[in-house]
């Protein structure tokens, strides 16, 4: 059975930091392209950030230098780190995964978890 369990998330204030997880299991996940998406209620859903197998990173404008995207392999996990946190940062964080490794298209998906950044 594929699983994503994102975890993590919580209630910050603007300026905090937060690291969320995401648990894999059920497919190979060490060759997978994996992402995070989130959305904010009445907006568009948007691709937060994304690193290929091999390390390779990439940021949406919105969060680069902020966020941080990383893995551990050999604990199926996929992090990411918030840091400098706003307002604008709430929302319903998604972890997802490409086992094909082209990153285009997103086969599995978890639950998500709520960001809420106030102060």
């Amino acid at each position: 059975e594929v699983q994503l369990v994102e975890s993590g998330g919580g209630l910050v204030q603007p300026g905090g930091s937060l690291r969320l997880s995401c648990a894999a299991s059920g497919f190979t996940f060490s060759s997978s392209y994996m992402s995070w998406f989130r959305q904010a209620p009445g907006k568009e859903r948007e691709r937060v950030a994304s690193i290929h197998s091999f390390g390779s990173t990439t940021y949406s404008d919105s969060v680069k230098g902020r966020f941080t995207i990383s893995r551990y392999n050999a604990k199926n996990t996929l992090y990411l780190q918030m840091n400098s946190l706003k307002v604008e940062d709430t929302a319903i964080y998604y972890c997802a995964a490409d086992p094909g490794g082209s990153g285009i298209w997103h086969n599995y998906w978890g639950q998500g978890t709520q960001v809420t950044v106030s102060s």
